[in-house]
Order: structure tokens, then sequence, then C-alpha cells
């Protein structure tokens, strides 16, 4: 892509790619097949990118104007900013504030006055604080340290609701900026499945367990792994692809999206990053001994995809919500 994955989802009108979402996540799933972290960092500024839409024009230029701007940050809010002239000073702490360590401006989710509003605000690189607290099993290379501010002054309109139309128009910010994020997320374990079953074939091809005269690859319960494995992720991210495909359909109409679309986004979603989990624990065990060495990618990518696991806008919890819709019973769909 010519402005590069940070920059993938920022409209085209400040010097974004402004590409296809379903292009996006092809490109974040085969970075993750070479190295997750990277991939997750380039996905969280990518997602991230999508604010540019819901921004005034005036900040929106300043923040995302610059070619080498990459942004990044925790949307939920952690925090009330407090009304002044002229802005907002926000106090405050975020988790989770992967790749913040290469971010020109970083976001938090705020709480403004006792409304409903809870913006995303930006902060400039240097009012905000990072904090040594990302010591972890998996994804270690995406610094998803905590960070913090301390009566960090924002200027009037140097946030975006995520809950509000869009400022910019166009298909790809039809899309609930939550349900993106979520598309993000899984892309990366995709990735990370496909490598699994990439070493386990590597490691497969020579090793003869203790005692055995044939190779993994001889053995019918690995051979049976590495099908159940492709079968597993494979199936998964085709229905991404399917579901994608029919909400920028529908985006490209000029209609919002409807909670139907929402609804089948974060299943998807979720579906494909615990089959690609389930299809690296195959690779991994398959793997046996060898699996466990540092030298092994196995162990990275066993690490990494279950930390991925863990993010909320895939984890197990969220089959519920979509769960409860599918069965016609009331649902908060807010965080769709």
């Amino acid at each position: 892509m010519e402005t590069g994955l940070p920059r993938a989802l920022v409209p085209a009108g400040y010097g974004g790619g402004e590409h296809r979402l379903q292009d996006v996540l092809g490109a974040i799933a085969a970075l993750a097949f070479h190295d997750g972290s990277a991939a997750w960092c380039a996905m969280i500024a990518a997602t991230t990118g999508l604010t540019a839409a819901r921004l005034p024009a005036e900040w929106a230029e300043r923040i995302y104007g610059d070619p080498a701007a990459v942004t990044g940050g925790f949307a939920m809010p952690s925090t009330t900013a407090e009304a002044v002239d002229g802005g907002v000073l926000v106090t405050g702490r975020w988790p989770w504030g992967s790749g913040t360590y290469h971010c020109t401006w970083i976001g938090g989710g705020c709480l403004l006055g006792d409304g409903p509003s809870a913006p995303f605000v930006f902060f400039e690189r240097d009012q905000v604080r990072l904090l040594d607290t990302w010591h972890v099993s998996g994804l270690r290379g995406s610094g998803s340290t905590d960070y913090e501010v301390e009566r960090a002054f924002v200027p009037s309109g140097r946030w975006a609701d995520l809950r509000d139309p869009p400022r910019v128009d166009g298909p790809l910010y039809r899309f609930p900026f939550m349900g993106a994020l979520a598309l993000g997320v899984c892309s990366v374990t995709v990735g990370l499945a496909r490598r699994a079953q990439h070493e386990l074939v590597e490691l497969a091809g020579g090793k003869r367990p203790a005692g055995s005269a044939r190779t993994l690859a001889e053995r019918p319960t690995v051979q049976a792994a590495v099908a159940r494995a492709e079968a597993g992720w494979r199936s998964a991210w085709a229905f991404v692809g399917e579901v994608v495909a029919e909400a920028w359909d529908a985006a490209s109409e000029g209609e919002p999206l409807g909670d139907e679309h929402k609804r089948l986004i974060r299943l998807a979603a979720t579906n494909v990053t615990w089959s690609s989990a389930e299809a690296v624990d195959l690779m991994y065990n398959a793997g046996g001994g060898s699996s466990i060495h540092e030298a092994s990618a196995l162990q990275r990518v066993f690490r990494d995809i279950h930390v991925a696991t863990q993010h909320g806008m895939v984890a197990e919890r969220t089959y519920e919500p979509v769960g409860r819709m599918a069965l016609g019973l009331p649902t908060d769909t807010a965080l769709l």
C-alpha cells in the first residue's frame, strides 16, 4: 500500500490511503505471518486512523496531515475531563497502549462532564508519560504499556466521539469503529495461525521423535492435526471475508450499517480469533518438545496468540451478546 499500514484507513483528503477495509485486513494478516507484534502495532495505528473521519477538519489535518503520523491509544473512557476555557484538562491512566512508543499522537477515552459523551481525546506526544508495565508472555514487541497524563490541556475539538456520524463520508467510515477494531485484531490471529501451520510443516518433514522410525509428517495423528488446523482457520477467515464483503456492499449504498451487520462482524471476528488459537494449539502440540525452545517460532506464535485472544473486542464473552441478538432477546449494542 502506497501510504503504508499506519495510515491505510485515514481519509484520502488528509493524505491517507482510505483503502477498502478488506484489503487492509489482508495486509495485517500477511504481516502477522512474519511478526505478530509488528502486525499488532500496525493494526492499532491503522484502526486508530479511522478517528480522522470523526475529527473536526482542522484537527484531522493537524494530526494526520504529516505523512509520518502514527496514532494509537485506548478508546474506552478511563477518566473524566475537566472543562476549562478553550478546552479540557485531563488527568488519567490507560492500559494497553500498543505501539505508543512510536506514536506521534496518543489518544485516550474520556468522559466529558456528567453527560453520555465519551470521546477519544488526542494528546501531544510530550504530554504523555509511558509506564514500564508491559512484562507479559506474548506480543512483547508491541510495547502495549500503560500510559498516563496529568492535567494535560486538550483544545476544544481535539477529540472524536466514536458514536457520532462521521464528518467524512464513505463506505469505510460507515463501519462501526469497534467492529473495525475487532476485525483488525482477528486479522493478526489468522496470520499467526498460518505461521504456526507453516512452521509445523517445515519441522515435520525432518523430525523423527525419539524411538520412532517415522518422521512427524508420516504420523497419522500429525496429519489429522494439520488438516483440522487448516480447515479451522481457513473456514473462519472465509466467514470474515463474506461478512465484510456484505457489509461493504451495504455501506457503499450510502446507509449506516444496521445491528445485524454489526452482530455478524463481531461474531466473525471472535470466531476466527478462537479458531486460529485452536489451530496454533494443534500445531504447537504436534511439534512436541521442539515447540518449547526459544529458537522455535512455534513457541512465540503460541504466546502471541494467547495474548491476542484476551483483547476485549474478541474475548469469549463476545459470543454472549451476539448470541442474545440471534435469539431475539433485548441486547445493548452500543459497544458493537
